[in-house]
């Protein structure tokens, strides 16, 4: 039996949700052909398989939290031929390996413990384990919903309402009051009852993992950080007129077309070097200034927004900009960002304007100090010499962490990055 494990999820990510099987028990599969999708806060992986045979068994059903290293299945080696899924898996000898680990069962309770210890009493899910320590729970007593008796997150947060909640008739009020409020914050009140007629009309869809995470780190965000946001405009009129003049040439040349937002990655970059609090974070009480440009690019998918990173932005051409911002939005849209491309980032900008937002009060993508949210370009009236014209205008939106940034660094970052935009010239020459 070969088997299939969740494999390594990279750095900072504990768990993953199964979001679907490909193939059923019984399916012949052949080497590294994928089996199963994983949903981590960060990206989607796939699970290929290890060897060619027949999937004997499912261990880890769709929706359940696994960890690293987990058993998600097991494969019947040599049972079906690689290339012929059709006609082995019609045949006696397939199926066959899949009772295996069930030859045990007769012998009642036992039975499971010899045959896969190690599978059969699940150790707990690591956000689980961790927030019992943190509330100083017995993790032991916790009666787990997973998989095989698994401990998972939820069941944590449950016990410990109970137990908060258990002994406050008891006790005098306040020393029993704070750690039942905080239960109550993870757990969300009850949703307000809907009509029966409204009810039938309704689809209830379980939140993705990437969705969970980008509602909790939002909202994380607002509580975190001091925000405020700071606007201005800019007048597209010299770049719209650059790319016009060169765009043929420069996709001839570089192999990637040439968009805005090149630009602004280098306009942001040269405004970092001279504003520094905008690319910082805060970490305890310390302040930690980077001296370097990773610039998180936000790009909409079908399962959420993502912000892969371009690394050392600072350092790259216009046209490496370009053609690292091309990939990884690719790569987005394929859901093959690996879980490297999304760590990093010291500044984020977002793109509302492809959507047709005029305006907006962009979200800190925390622990960042700083976002640039760019928006719709349209022709306004403006005065240019004494005289009102219909030029391309755009709003740019600053939002920054008022901790590290003060106001005068914000507007001033604002400021160099317009001047810049609006004369292109000065960004090849570095004024």
């Amino acid at each position: 039996m070969a088997e299939i494990r969740v494999p390594t999820l990279g750095e900072s990510v504990t768990e993953a949700t199964i979001g679907r099987w490909f193939k059923k028990a019984g399916d012949a599969v052949r080497a590294d052909e994928a089996l199963a999708e994983l949903e981590t806060d960060k990206v989607t992986l796939e699970v290929n398989a290890p060897a060619a045979g027949v999937l004997a068994e499912i261990v880890a059903k769709e929706g359940e939290t696994v960890g690293p290293g987990a058993l998600l299945g097991q494969i019947a080696e040599g049972a079906a031929a690689p290339g012929k899924s059709g006609e082995t898996a019609g045949k006696s000898p397939a199926p066959k390996p899949a009772p295996a680990p069930a030859a045990p069962a007769p012998k009642s309770t036992p039975a499971p413990a010899p045959a896969a210890p190690a599978a059969t009493q699940m150790p707990p899910a690591p956000s689980a384990a961790k927030i019992a320590v943190e509330q100083g729970i017995d993790i032991a007593q916790v009666p787990g919903s997973g998989k095989r008796g698994q401990a998972l997150k939820s069941d944590v947060v449950q016990f410990a309402a109970r137990q908060a909640a258990a002994p406050q008739p008891a006790q005098e009020g306040r020393v029993q009051e704070l750690p039942a409020q905080e239960a109550r914050v993870e757990a969300p009140p009850p949703r307000v009852p809907v009509p029966q007629d409204d009810a039938r009309r309704e689809e209830r869809v379980r939140m993705t993992r990437l969705r969970q995470t980008i509602a909790r780190r939002l909202k994380e965000a607002q509580n975190t950080a001091a925000m405020l946001t700071t606007f201005n405009e800019v007048d597209m009129s010299a770049l719209i007129e650059l790319r016009k003049r060169y765009k043929e040439a420069f996709e001839k040349r570089h192999g990637v077309k040439l968009g805005f937002m090149g630009f602004f990655v280098n306009a942001c970059c040269q405004a970092l070097e001279e504003i520094p609090a905008v690319n910082a974070e805060i970490d305890g009480t310390d302040i930690i200034y980077k001296r370097f440009c990773h610039v998180g690019v936000a790009v909409g998918t079908e399962k959420g927004l993502v912000v892969p990173v371009v690394r050392d932005a600072d350092r790259l051409s216009l046209a490496e900009i370009e053609k690292t911002i091309a990939e990884l939005g690719r790569k987005a849209r394929e859901g093959a960002l690996d879980i490297a491309d999304l760590q990093g980032g010291t500044f984020t900008i977002s793109n509302g304007g492809v959507y047709g937002s005029l305006m907006s009060t962009p979200i800190l993508n925390a622990p960042q100090s700083g976002i640039l949210g760019m928006h719709k370009i349209q022709e306004r009236p403006v005065v240019v010499d004494g005289k009102i014209e219909a030029r391309p205008m755009m709003y740019l939106a600053l939002s920054y962490d008022h901790r590290v940034v003060d106001g005068k660094e914000a507007v001033t970052f604002l400021v160099r990055v317009k001047e810049l935009l609006e004369d292109p010239a000065r960004l090849a020459l570095g004024l």
